[in-house]
């Protein structure tokens, strides 16, 4: 059997100690929430930005479905019968002569809201519109209203 030299006290001292010194582990942290501080509110301007858009585009959907009502029956659903209008065949009011289902279901906005229609509208013929991420009518920024108009 091979004789193994002794290790020296200071070659055993490095192979037993192998952790993080407190240092080091404060100095990694530092670096984390520094990155974090520069990428997260990148991240949250992205999420902004994708809300909006997805408000456009469900606007837009909304509005090529009462196109079509309008074309199937000569007009746009009243103010009382809504958006609903385009899922269920309206019992009160005029009711559409040629009706069919437009829409499988409603949308709610990207912020849970269920989306306005006002017929007649005040910026077009009918509007289908968003209050945007406030919730509240106006608005300037991301707090702006997403509308049929834009």
């Amino acid at each position: 059997m091979p004789h193994l030299p002794p290790l020296s006290t200071s070659r055993a001292w490095r192979t037993v100690q192998r952790g993080f010194t407190l240092i080091e582990l404060m100095v990694v942290l530092v670096i984390i929430g520094v990155l974090a501080a520069l990428i997260v509110p990148n991240v949250l301007d992205r999420a902004d930005d994708a809300r909006v858009t997805a408000a456009k585009t469900d606007v837009n959907n909304l509005m090529q479905a009462l196109k079509l009502y309008r074309l199937d029956n000569q007009r746009y659903p009243t103010g009382e019968q809504g958006l609903n209008a385009l899922i269920a065949k309206p019992s009160a009011g005029p009711t559409p002569p040629n009706w069919r289902p437009y829409l499988d279901k409603l949308p709610a906005d990207p912020w849970g809201r269920p989306y306005q229609y006002i017929n007649p509208g005040l910026k077009g013929e009918v509007d289908v519109l968003s209050l945007g991420a406030d919730g509240q009518a106006g608005g300037e920024g991301k707090d702006a209203d997403i509308g049929s108009w834009q």
